[in-house]
């Protein structure tokens, strides 16, 4: 019994975060309510409420989702190669990111505001993947570039996570935003996700 109940909640905040992502491939943050989630599921606000408090909680799992899943494809790589050269594993880790497109967008957001407005054992769950997916790229490090040393792989991981967050935002951009920057006179190389991420991978092996 216990594990049925547990299969309907895990099943019910998996319904509600799917919600929240089909909402967010056409909607802002701030557009998005707990009332327009509702209305995406089967269920009303008041047991959206029983898992979720708010909607920064949604959005914290929702990015907690991704970066499972981006571990998993780094943890893949890992497996399922004997070896890689440094071109081949930049470009494989930038086509991993080139797949994770709501990954990027939500680590371009606000994470102060998710994680204030998220009770700690949400809190924590998230973290937990935040570091597995560093761990997992600390795998790839380890085995197709056995010269790194320690230092070298967190010198690599330091550099590389604060660099996710601004992935998006130059390589996304609206029309007005361009319009503003063609106004100020500001160039602006139009870089892809592959482009940008695949430079900084072989700067930072190049570096070690």
């Amino acid at each position: 019994m216990s594990k049925m109940c547990g299969d309907v909640a895990s099943a019910r905040r998996e319904e509600i975060i799917n919600a929240c992502a089909d909402l967010y491939e056409t909607m802002n943050f701030k557009d998005v309510t707990l009332k327009e989630v509702g209305a995406k599921t089967s269920f009303t606000r008041t047991l959206i409420y029983y898992y979720f408090h708010t909607k920064e909680e949604i959005f914290l799992a929702l990015l907690q989702r991704e970066y499972e899943a981006w571990s998993g494809e780094l943890d893949a790589l890992c497996r399922e190669h004997a070896s890689m050269t440094a071109e081949q594993f930049a470009d494989a880790l930038s086509r991993s990111l080139e797949r994770r497109h709501r990954l990027l967008k939500l680590l371009s957001m606000n994470h102060y505001d998710l994680e204030a407005n998220s009770r700690m054992e949400n809190l924590v769950a998230f973290k937990r993947a935040y570091g597995a997916s560093m761990d997992a790229l600390s795998r790839c490090l380890e085995k197709f570039f056995p010269r790194m040393t320690a230092a070298d792989i967190q010198g690599f991981l330091y550099a590389f996570f604060p660099f996710l967050f601004g992935i998006y935002p130059y390589t996304v951009v609206t029309d007005k935003q361009r319009a503003a920057m063609d106004q100020a006179h500001v160039r602006f190389p139009q870089l892809t996700i592959y482009e940008i991420t695949n430079s900084m991978v072989r700067k930072l092996l190049g570096a070690c």
